[in-house]
């Protein structure tokens, strides 16, 4: 890739890294937080700096890139100041990551995707518990929320929401889930498992090219507005209508747009799955 075009992209990944992350940047230099758009850099602890910087994969050689050798998991390309990702160092000393990353991708794409879960992990969370996991109110209240816990068969198949249940909630799952069990149980329907295609795509690290690390942040961030607008948390203050999903019109709505990320998060996985085959 010529010097004119590769330094184009990452001013212009940059532009977008900035606007995707401007919100979080503003808020945190004045001491503030959001209960849904500050989750994807708390809960994954992945700073807004960390999405600025371009990759451009394996396999392509950056000429007139020198810089780029003093950078980790780089070496000397071909060409005379060119440099390109060491796809070989990386996978020597990142194999056992790269592995269980693979694992988890290609299990979690080989199943058949779930839905009708209706994003009940979140009020699981709050089943029966006298205090929040957020400063936001209940819509329903502790009473109504719990009564909605209990209308429903809990169908949580990921074990990173199911590890949040309150103690009340664990058994009414129907999967007793665990860490060593996660990769049995994820499926393309689940929300979560959606929003940890950013995961995977960080911890690739320079194996990812850039504008594909960021449509997977991006997605993240579609997946939980969609998580916190169905979840029992009254968010109108925050400019975000509910989706009821204790009524029907609301599981309807909140299925319609669970297919939809799924699909989307489907075409990522593959893309990532493709760069660690």
């Amino acid at each position: 890739m010529d010097a004119a075009d590769w330094r184009a992209r990452v001013d212009a990944h940059a532009e977008r890294a900035d606007a995707l992350t401007a919100g979080r940047r503003a808020r945190a230099a004045r001491g503030q937080t959001h209960p849904v758009e500050d989750f994807l850099f708390t809960y994954y602890s992945y700073r807004p700096a960390l999405l600025r910087r371009w990759h451009p994969g394996g396999g392509v050689e950056l000429a007139d890139a020198p810089e780029r050798t003093a950078w980790r998991w780089y070496r000397p390309g071909n060409g005379p100041g060119s440099a390109r990702v060491d796809v070989e160092g990386h996978r020597a000393e990142r194999g056992d990551l790269i592995r269980s990353i693979r694992g988890v991708l290609s299990a979690t794409a080989g199943r058949s995707a779930v839905f009708g879960c209706f994003g009940l992990h979140e009020w699981a969370m709050l089943y029966r518990s006298p205090s929040a996991r957020h400063t936001a109110p209940l819509r329903l209240g502790q009473a109504g929320t719990d009564a909605v816990v209990e209308a429903h068969d809990l169908r949580c198949t990921h074990f990173d929401a199911f590890r949040f249940f309150t103690p009340d909630a664990v058994p009414r799952n129907r999967d007793a889930l665990s860490r060593d069990r996660q990769v049995a149980f994820e499926q393309p329907g689940c929300l979560h498992a959606g929003m940890d295609v950013y995961r995977w795509a960080v911890k690739l690290g320079p194996l990812v090219p850039g504008e594909l690390l960021l449509d997977c942040f991006t997605l993240a961030r579609d997946i939980r507005e969609l998580d916190m607008r169905a979840s029992p948390y009254d968010l109108t203050e925050w400019g975000y209508t509910p989706v009821a999903i204790e009524t029907s019109d609301g599981k309807a709505d909140y299925v319609r747009q669970q297919r939809g990320f799924a699909e989307r998060a489907g075409v990522l996985r593959e893309r990532l799955l493709a760069l660690v085959a």
